[in-house]
């Protein structure tokens, strides 16, 4: 079990489930093709683990608003998208350990366009969790659902659809949770959410899933060896190339949305599949960036959130070091570095004290020769390039798996009772990725469950056999790096390696655990991490 730490002492989550889940057995567990009975969202076992959380008693309510909306991104970039309220990122939700949050989703979408709202990386009760179909009904078009959960434990967190491929609209935001008990001394906050954007500009998300879905199958008699250089070619439902592109000097034809060629040695190989037309911080191009003021000497917390679907981004500040305090909300032993590498879905708290001038905060898109920008003024000095790249981004360049858990939330030394094989599959050829050779089965949730049972502690063994990275998220739960690692939600797994997280069986239900990679994620890189009853 954990070892005593504020996350224990803290741990809450009572609320009232809202309408809308889906129907529980009468014993309150459901049943699995595989034949265990199963856990539900909203059965019994839910209901007894809410009875051991607390609260503070404080409510902080809010609707959030889904609807098509017209985004103001800067340097004359304004596209339709779908957004929160109007705008993108949305507004920020904070609040303290222990508050409980009510939150009415209205649905104001397209008609049957169907929406959810996860809040990721917060460990609530499963019915509040927002994964249809396997947590609650999809909440319909001119729909409304009330989201209510106490925020158990401090940290850095955000909220987004979890239907299809809706995160790469313009759906998100920060949920800042913060600890009334802070340790760390600093003089002012500033939210970095970074995010690769490009829906109503090329296309949408919907268009870009359709495309990679092609994959990259036989060309009718073309050289195979070399799969890089076929990402370039589009392909009819037929298997021969779409007379819809255009056909380039060397007879392949050009994909709207593939980027071809994109590499990274920190990423182990293929660093991403789509070409962004923009990277934005905080909602801005690069051309017409976000701008934190401050003053020189001043000791600033940064809470740098990767909302993207398809890019990990190295971060860095320029003429500065970052000492990292946090990852996915949870502490670590403090470290300087130049740079970190942020996968999609994680969170870092870093602390940084300013000097005197214009800054460039620079979010380099790992591999995809683009970047975000946003600039930190404290005196006078002119706006640097767009394309700026601070030699910190080549300095001392930090990943998750470097970082050590800090004592207070470390695991307790415990045998593993279970040892669970994640094997991630699958390749651009045929776009099938999954896990364990099995796509999620989006209509049956409960099929080919990862069965786990409370009070246990589970080990989860990342085999990747793919040439590609993948950013592995757990929801309902955190997991910690080997004996002595970070504890996270979200941890980027490289091509051909093994990675071992631990994590304590303490909330039941039926949670998703998948590649955070958005379009991954919807193509079968998914699995029901299921409780049994």
């Amino acid at each position: 079990m954990n070892s005593i730490n504020r996350r224990s002492v803290l741990l809450g989550g009572l609320a009232v489930a809202g309408t809308g889940v889906l129907a529980a057995c009468s014993d309150g567990s459901g049943s699995s093709s595989s034949g265990s009975a199963l856990v539900s969202p909203n059965g019994s076992a839910v209901s007894a683990a809410e009875k051991k959380r607390t609260s503070t008693g404080r409510q902080h309510k809010l609707t959030l608003t889904a609807a098509p909306a017209m985004i103001d991104l800067g340097g004359g970039v304004m596209p339709r998208t779908w957004a929160f309220d109007g705008r993108t990122p949305g507004r920020e939700v904070r609040l303290s350990v222990g508050d409980s949050l009510v939150a009415e989703l209205s649905n104001q979408l397209p008609h049957k366009t169907s929406t959810s709202i996860h809040w990721h990386g917060i460990a609530l009760r499963n019915d509040m969790d927002g994964v249809p179909p396997a947590t609650q009904t999809a909440v319909r078009a001119g729909s409304t659902f009330t989201y209510r959960f106490i925020a158990d434990a401090p940290g850095t967190y955000f909220f987004h659809p979890h239907v299809g491929v809706q995160l790469d609209r313009g759906l998100h935001a920060p949920l800042i949770v913060e600890d009334p008990k802070e340790p760390l001394s600093y003089d002012s906050e500033w939210v970095v959410l970074i995010d690769d954007w490009v829906d109503g500009v090329t296309g949408t998300p919907d268009d870009v899933f359709t495309e990679l879905k092609l994959g990259m199958a036989d060309m009718g008699g073309m050289d195979m060896s070399d799969t890089g250089g076929m990402e370039g070619m589009d392909m009819g439902d037929s298997g021969s190339p779409s007379a819809s592109t255009s056909a380039s000097s060397n007879g392949m034809a050009k994909k709207k949305f593939r980027l071809m060629g994109a590499a990274s040695k920190l990423l182990g190989g293929d660093a991403g599949d789509v070409e962004y037309p923009h990277h934005l911080v905080n909602g801005r191009v690069a051309t017409d960036p976000d701008v934190h003021t401050g003053k020189p000497g001043e000791r600033v917390r940064l809470r740098i959130i990767n909302a993207g679907s398809d890019t990990a981004y190295r971060v860095a500040l320029g003429d500065h070091k970052l000492t990292i305090t946090h990852t996915d909300g949870f502490p670590v032993q403090h470290q300087d570095v130049d740079a970190l590498l942020v996968g999609m879905g994680e969170r870092y708290d870093v602390l940084v004290t300013l000097g005197d001038g214009v800054f460039p905060l620079v979010a380099l898109a790992e591999g995809k020769n683009a970047n975000g920008l946003a600039l930190l003024r404290t005196g006078s000095g002119s706006m640097p390039k767009a394309t700026v790249r601070p030699k910190e981004l080549d300095g001392m360049i930090m990943t998750a798996s470097q970082l050590r858990a800090a004592d207070d939330v470390r695991l307790e030394s415990a045998k593993t009772d279970v040892t669970h094989q994640i094997k991630l599959t699958g390749n651009m050829m045929k776009y099938n990725w999954a896990i364990n050779g099995t796509p999620f089965d989006m209509k049956n949730p409960e099929a080919h469950p990862i069965v786990v049972e409370e009070g246990r502690r589970v080990r989860l063994d990342f085999v990747n056999t793919t040439q590609m990275w993948h950013p592995m998220h757990l929801h309902g739960h955190t997991y910690q790096l080997g004996t002595s690692g970070p504890r996270k939600d979200t941890a980027i797994v490289l091509p051909g390696k093994t990675v071992s997280a631990l994590f304590d069986a303490d909330n039941p239900g039926q949670w998703m655990l998948h590649c955070h990679n958005a379009y991954h994620g919807e193509a079968g890189m998914m699995a029901n991490l299921a409780y049994r009853a």
